[in-house]
């Protein structure tokens, strides 16, 4: 059994949530089909919720619903993979530009924190843990940003935002993981720069990066 029942409640977010988590741990890899059936069984809940579920994750980019052929998670073309990266670099570069004018040596400190285990998890090679606090970090300037507009469109995109780090994340080689944390001090450094093209080059640079990494990874049939 891949997931186990889940208490009473809101069951159609609970549903999306255990099978997003699933997602992200790995459990149901992209192009894995979602049998409704079976999932219900795992649960221990009707179709119905099933179903919301399904239809909320495949709002989210998560997972593939066609007519006759069911439900998948989804798998990332290189047509997607361009799209993402480029909303990525303009949204972030405008979101540094906005953390530049707010940024507090509380904050410094706690993003400086952030970097501090994230290197620690990569020298015990803990993957997971590395792509947890590397989500959390870019969250977190998303927060301090300060801006409602940008949030509203982050909180829209945050599953395929999310889906992006954990492949730029698997696609590393377990030597490299201590160096990808690291470039997070780079990303802070530059930030703390008071030249804002400083810091907007440096955020473009480590998603083009990361973007570059996810393609080499990716199948031959990614571009269909």
């Amino acid at each position: 059994m891949t997931l186990n029942p889940l208490p009473a409640g809101n069951l159609a977010d609970q549903v999306a949530g255990s099978i997003r988590d699933a997602i992200h741990d790995g459990r149901y890899a992209p192009g894995t089909r979602l049998v409704e059936r079976a999932l219900a069984a795992e649960l221990g809940v009707s179709h119905i919720p099933i179903r919301e579920a399904l239809s909320k994750l495949a709002d989210e980019g998560l997972v593939e619903r066609a007519p006759r052929r069911g439900s998948r998670v989804a798998t990332l073309t290189l047509r997607e993979l361009d799209e993402l990266c480029s909303l990525r670099v303009v949204l972030e570069q405008f979101v540094v530009r906005r953390v530049q004018e707010r940024l507090t040596k509380e904050a410094e400190r706690e993003l400086r924190a952030m970097v501090a285990q994230m290197r620690r998890e990569a020298v015990d090679g803990n993957f997971r843990q590395v792509f947890d606090i590397d989500q959390r970090f870019h969250e977190r300037l998303w927060e301090l940003a300060d801006h409602g507009l940008v949030g509203e469109l982050v909180t829209q995109l945050r599953s395929r935002i999310g889906a992006f780090l954990r492949a730029a994340t698997a696609a590393l080689q377990p030597g490299e993981l201590e160096h990808h944390a690291g470039t997070h001090d780079v990303l802070l450094d530059a930030i703390l720069d008071p030249d804002p093209a400083v810091a907007q080059a440096e955020m473009a640079r480590h998603i083009e990066i990361a973007a570059e990494r996810i393609r080499a990874s990716l199948p031959e049939t990614a571009d269909e």
